[in-house]
Parts: C-alpha cells; structure tokens; sequence
C-alpha cells in the first residue's frame, strides 16, 4: 500500500490560500509528503518562518536535499503528529487528512490562539478551515469543494484493512435480503454521499466493482455490520445485510435526502472543534459530529 504521494500542485496552492497566509507567522506544513507545500511556503515566507513534519524520516530527508538544491531551508521534522508535534504555529496547512478526535486534539494543541488552521478530515472529502479563539476551541466552516488526501498513520504502514470481513460481505447470505430503491453507486468516489456516510455512521469501509453491467457494492464496518448490493446497471439491486447494524439503510437515508433537496448539508456548514477534537457541524436544521467515543 502506498505511504505517500505528490499533492496535485493546484491542491497544494488551494489549501495555503485556505491558509491565509503572511509575513512572519510561523507556519506547519504537516504531512511533507515530496516537500511541494514547504517549497511554497518558504519561497512566499521565508525558511525561517515554515517548518515541515512526516512520519517517515525517509520523506523529510529527501525533500529537505530537494529543497536545499533550490535555494530552499526550511525545518524539517520526522515526528508522529498523532501523538505530538513539536513547537507551535500560527498557520498549520494539513496535507494528510486528519482523523477528528486524538488526532485533530493533538493538531489544535499545536495552534497559537488567533492561529489558523486547514485540514481535511479523515474519511470525508471535506476541507475544514478556522480560527482558534482563547476557549481552545476552532471556530470555522466546511469550504466549498472538497479535496483527498492520505489518511495520517503511526508507522510505516497503515493498520490492515479489515478483509475478513469485505470475504464475509461478498459470500454470506446475511440476517436480511430486499430489493434497495437505488441503483449500486461507487460511493468512495461519490465524495458528498461519502462525507455524510461518514457523519453518520463513521468507520464505513467500502469495496465497488463492475463487471459487465453488474455493479457491487460491499459496505463494512469494525462492529461486524456488512451490506452487499449487486445491480444490474441502473436497475434496482438485490441486497443482503449482516450484523447490527444496516449500513445499506444508511446509505439510502443519505441518497434520499440528496435526491429531496438536491444538495447535502455539509459544504458551507459551520464548523466548531472542540479542544479534544471533537468535530461538531450544523447548517440550516441539521447538525452532525465528527470524532465523538
């Protein structure tokens, strides 16, 4: 699996003017990843002024001798930024996606007061950005549009996929069988559907292929829940659901309220983080949370 990537440079530009970024505010790029958003900092702030983190020591090594054959010396730091960072910054630009809970409280601590931050959240596509007020907590909103990038890990790898239970979702009859009221959609790349799954039942792992005309959609989750949906194009699918819970239903009460209103609440709504990272967003009548136990 892979542990790293290159930020697509307009991504990279989009999340530092996110940032707000000026003249002498100290600046974390966390996630360095081929070193592009540091390069930019350090060019528009000064070395000085920006400092990179990244769990893999391979990562900061490399693009702290890619940057220095530019002109270019900001710090560099191999670090686990889920468990700590070191210093503390009034800009931090997250090119990982940050998981709400442990991991943003961690992110938060690292932020001067009337600092500001700009994250995506773990398993959403959404872009968080605010300002951190004197309570500790972070004020803000859900930008429009979204953007995708590696969740934060520990170590070298990422913890295994849960693929004993993606073979129970493919083969087992399951507790319940119907027919879903909407067609099998990819819903890793259906980025809002995606978003809101995660608010509302976070933790959801899913699996899509085709064949043919035949879609497959398997949805799992760590409590032992599965759902399986096999269609035939755009036909209504046949679907089979184990476990506690019914992740099928779940996606359709989302899909129902996109087709209702023709839109999800989620770009735009306002934003409020706790100081343990908890996530909490509301717009309109709807509220919703990210990172509670």
């Amino acid at each position: 699996m892979a542990t790293s990537s290159s930020t697509l440079p307009s991504l990279v530009v989009r999340m530092l003017r996110h940032g707000r970024l000026g003249p002498g505010l100290a600046t974390l790029d966390l996630g360095t990843g081929a070193g592009g958003l540091a390069a930019y900092a350090a060019r528009r702030l000064g070395d000085q002024h920006v400092t990179s983190i990244d769990v893999d020591p391979y990562l900061t090594e490399a693009a702290s001798e890619r940057l220095a054959r530019m002109g270019l010396r900001p710090t560099f730091h191999a670090v686990d930024a889920t468990a700590e960072i070191p210093g503390h910054y009034d800009r931090i630009v997250c090119t990982v996606a940050i998981r709400p809970g442990t991991g943003l409280r961690t992110v938060l601590g690292a932020l001067h007061e009337g600092g500001r931050l700009v994250t995506t959240l773990a398993g959403t596509s959404l872009i968080l950005t605010g300002w951190k007020h004197k309570t500790g907590e972070l004020v803000g909103c859900i930008e429009r549009g979204g953007a995708e990038f590696m969740l934060t890990r520990s170590g070298h790898d990422y913890p295994p996929a849960l693929s004993e239970l993606f073979a129970v979702a493919s083969d087992e009859a399951g507790d319940e069988t119907g027919t879903g009221r909407y067609p099998v959609m990819d819903v890793a790349n259906a980025w809002e559907v995606r978003s809101m799954l995660e608010i509302t039942t976070p933790g959801v792992q899913s699996r899509y292929s085709t064949h043919d005309r035949r879609r497959t959609l398997l949805l799992i989750h760590a409590d032992g829940s599965w759902a399986r949906a096999i269609g035939e194009w755009t036909d209504p699918p046949t679907v089979h659901q184990g476990g506690p819970r019914r992740l099928w239903d779940a996606l359709e009460r989302i899909r129902g309220r996109l087709n209702m209103e023709g839109a999800l609440p989620l770009y735009g709504a306002h934003a409020r983080v706790t100081p343990d990272g908890v996530v909490h967003l509301s717009r309109g009548q709807w509220s919703g949370s990210l990172g509670e136990e």
